[in-house]
């Protein structure tokens, strides 16, 4: 039987200088970022032990540094190093990055600019 066990991290908000436009850099703006890890849940699920599953609060420290310590042009590629940061530190197999630019600079009325990736581990650029 093929697992489906995912640990879902939503709505992380964070204010950080992203963009390709130069008043990004000056002024910042939030940034959103949901996160699924792929795991295989069972372990924890029977031992009710912390050592057995991804402590979700290590990344969210991972996710923060990624998006509040660097600065990107484009979400895309932040998008990478925050897939890329918790593959190299965390046991699953992989994850799903979604990244949100609520206030992206677009001429128009819009909810929302995200991009979504999904990477494995041993996934080369």
């Amino acid at each position: 039987m093929m697992e489906h066990d995912v640990i879902h991290l939503r709505g992380l908000e964070f204010y950080a200088f992203h963009g390709v436009m130069p008043e990004e850099h000056v002024l910042g703006q939030i940034f959103i970022i949901d996160m699924d890890l792929l795991f295989n849940l069972r372990k924890a699920g029977s031992s009710d032990q912390v050592e057995d599953t991804i402590h979700y609060g290590e990344v969210y420290q991972v996710i923060k540094a990624c998006v509040t310590e660097g600065r990107h042009q484009l979400i895309e590629h932040l998008a990478e190093e925050i897939a890329q940061c918790v593959l190299k530190q965390f046991a699953c197999m992989s994850v799903r990055v979604e990244v949100h630019k609520p206030q992206a600079p677009i001429p128009g009325i819009f909810r929302d600019v995200s991009v979504e990736i999904w990477r494995e581990v041993g996934d080369k650029l």
